[in-house]
Order: C-alpha cells, then sequence, then structure tokens
C-alpha cells in the first residue's frame, strides 16, 4: 500500500530536537519500509532537506509557524502533488486533523495514533469527535490508559481502540553492566565530578507536571542520610531549547541547599542521551500529570537501571512491582519517594535485579520490531 503519515507540527523527524513520537515514527519507518511506501509528513527545519527519498520512505517536510498553518500545507499537498495518492493515512495525535484532511483526501483510509488525552473535552467538541472515532478504521494508542480515556467518554469507538506500547533500541541503548559502557559511564561520572557517588537519574523536561520539584525535595532527603549520593537532571524546559522559567530558576536555586551534588545539563539531542543514562544507578520518573505512559520508562529500562516511577496515567502499565522497580502510589509525596530511593541506594542486589530484569523486558516485549508488526498488522485490515 501506499501510506501517508502525519507528524504532529512541533518538531522535525529524525528527531534531531528530540520528541517521544518523532522518536516513535523515525524508528517504525524502515520496517514499516519494507512492506509499504511510505510518505512521511513532517514539520520542516533548516538542518533537514525539504523532500528527501530514500528507498520506500519519502519525506516531505512541510513549513508552519503555527498547527493551522502546518495542517493547511499538508492539505494543499494532498489536493495537489499527492492527490488520490494514498491507501492509508495515518494522523498522529491530532484528531480534528483527520477531519481536515478527509475532505482533501475522500478516497483514502484514515487512522489515528493516540500519544495524549486528546478526546477531552478542551481538545475537541463531541459532535466533532464522534465524526473522528467514524472516519478512522483503527486507532493505536501508547497505553491502556489513553485508550480506555476514549472508551469511557465514546463506547463507540471500543473496537478501534488498540494498545501499542512503545519501545526502545537495545543495541543504541546498552545497558549499566556492558563492556562497551563501563569506560564511558566512567569518563562521564568523571567529567562530573561524581566519581564513588551513587547517581540518581532524571531525564525529561523541567516542568511542574513532570515533578521535578518533588524530586528535588525527595532528593534534600535522602543527601542526609546518604551522602555519597547525587542527583542529575538531563533535560530542559523545552525540546531544542535551553530558555529557563521561573520554575527552573527555582529548581537551581533550592538544588544548593542539598548536601550534594545536583547536575542540570540541559537539553540534550536523542543520539547524547544513552551515555546520561548509563550514568545512572537509579531512575526516577516523578509525573505529577495523568502521563500517558512516559518513554523514558522504556529507555531506563534499556539502560538496565531500576526504575522508581509515580503511579499516574499509564506509567504503571510497563512496571511490575518489585521486578523491574517500584510503583509510587503517593505522588505528590517527597518523603515516600525518598523512602523509594533509599530502599534501592541500601539493597544493592535488589536494584540491580530489577535493572536486570528491565533490561531483559526491553528486549523481549519492548523492542521496535514488535511494535511496527503490531502496526502492519492493523494496515492489512484496510
Amino acid at each position: 500500500m501506499k501510506i501517508a503519515l502525519i507528524c504532529t507540527e512541533k518538531l522535525p523527524v529524525p528527531p534531531i530536537l528530540g520528541g517521544a513520537i518523532q522518536i516513535y515514527i523515525d524508528a517504525i519507518l524502515p520496517t514499516l519500509a519494507k512492506y509499504h511506501e511510505i510518505t512521511l509528513f513532517s514539520l520542516g527545519n533548516s538542518k533537514l532537506p525539504s523532500r528527501e527519498k530514500r528507498g520506500n520512505i519519502r519525506h516531505v517536510r512541510i513549513k508552519g509557524k503555527t498547527a493551522d498553518q502546518y495542517i493547511n500545507n499538508i492539505k494543499k499537498e494532498l489536493l495537489n502533488e499527492f492527490k488520490d495518492e494514498f491507501d492509508l493515512i495515518q494522523v498522529f495525535n491530532r484528531p480534528l486533523w483527520v477531519l481536515r484532511l478527509s475532505s482533501a483526501a475522500p478516497n483514502s483510509a484514515f487512522s489515528l495514533s493516540l500519544h495524549n488525552e486528546m478526546f477531552v473535552a478542551k481538545k475537541i467538541d463531541p459532535d466533532r469527535a464522534k465524526r473522528c472515532i467514524d472516519r478512522v478504521s483503527f486507532m493505536p494508542t501508547v497505553s491502556k490508559f489513553i485508550a480506555d480515556g476514549v472508551t469511557d467518554m465514546y463506547p463507540s469507538a471500543k473496537g478501534k481502540m488498540n494498545v501499542v506500547y512503545s519501545a526502545v533500541d537495545g543495541e543504541k541503548m546498552k545497558p549499566i553492566w556492558h563492556e562497551d559502557v563501563l569506560k564511558e559511564r566512567e569518563k562521564m561520572r568523571k567529567q562530573y565530578g561524581l566519581e564513588g557517588r551513587k547517581v540518581i537519574a532524571y531525564i525529561g523536561r523541567l516542568s511542574k507536571k513532570k515533578g521535578t520539584h518533588i524530586l528535588l525535595k525527595a532528593m534534600k532527603e535522602v543527601m542526609e542520610t546518604h551522602p555519597d549520593t547525587a542527583l542529575l537532571f538531563v533535560g530542559s524546559k523545552w525540546y531544542g531549547k535551553n530558555e529557563t522559567d521561573d520554575y527552573i530558576k527555582k529548581l537551581q536555586t533550592f538544588s544548593k541547599t542539598l548536601n550534594g551534588p545536583v547536575i542540570f545539563t540541559g537539553f540534550l539531542t536523542p543520539k547524547e542521551i544513552p551515555k546520561y543514562y548509563n550514568m545512572g544507578d537509579i531512575f526516577v520518573c516523578a509525573s505529577q500529570w495523568q502521563e500517558p505512559l512516559a518513554r523514558v520508562h522504556y529507555e531506563a529500562m534499556g539502560a538496565g537501571l531500576p526504575i522508581i516511577t509515580t503511579d499516574r496515567g499509564g506509567n504503571a502499565e510497563v512496571m511490575e512491582e518489585n521486578i523491574n522497580g517500584l510503583l509510587l502510589k503517593e505522588y505528590n509525596n517527597p518523603q515516600a519517594m525518598a523512602e523509594k530511593i533509599i530502599y534501592l541506594l541500601e539493597n544493592e542486589d535488589a536494584a540491580l535485579r530489577m535493572g536486570k530484569m528491565g533490561r531483559k523486558f526491553a528486549l523481549e516485549k519492548y523492542n521496535w520490531d514488535r511494535v511496527a508488526s503490531q502496526l502492519l498488522d492493523l494496515f492489512k485490515t484496510i
């Protein structure tokens, strides 16, 4: 089949500036292209050509300073150069775009890949939500939490929902005990002055809903009894930028009151990220909002790190308690988070066992071949 993938408007593909959806698309493209002709519409970037073709993968990079400009420009492409071109158009995470693009491609089948709570009232009204659900043939979602949220509001969607968990590349993300990693791990720790310390790692955006302030408060308590620890924050306010806001300034100010080092790396590209996971001993996801299912869980498992995560949204769906990590029910309680961290610090055998099981899960369950295979099976229904 000839298939169009419509990426969201915020970041380009390949994911030179990061982005969970962009990483997801980039990872599945090679396998999908073995069986279908794929055209990917994504945001233009000065570092990438506006048109590019490699084998069965064609990139069409679209200009658009706003979401409206971006999708209108894609619509123009579907009405002109790509008129009646596609058997299937898969839209990523934008239900309203299904309706906007349908008039430009009335003979194409549509599907909608959901990565967030996009059917809530503030994002789409009931009438258009129902029309979108009627128009699409299937809807892969990144978690059961997201799927259930849609079907609770719109029962007619039930037969179209398909949970397709995300994944990690086990070759790019090697475990902390791998022989190729050990020297780099030692070098990186020396670079940041963390030799001889237990490193608690956080990778993600620095924002209130991501809970970085809760983790910082928890680490203040941890460092009082475990002064050989360090906290590593990898990320920034937004992808591709190192701008600070009042929230980040407060984090940085508070970090100076802790008894151990707190490192803020700022934004790093996806290619740089693995070696920072490999600096860690424990990974913490501190999400306060109803997280769809943060992809950092897959990356931390790939790195062989025991995980502490908050029981928010879909996060718990990839967790097995005391098997690959620990689930924090009291998600907004720094003391409860500190207790989980201290447990893993004081029980190194358990932490290593959890890390190794996480790595096993990453290789066997959460790999990109499985994601692509699930999507290919859905494509066969068209």
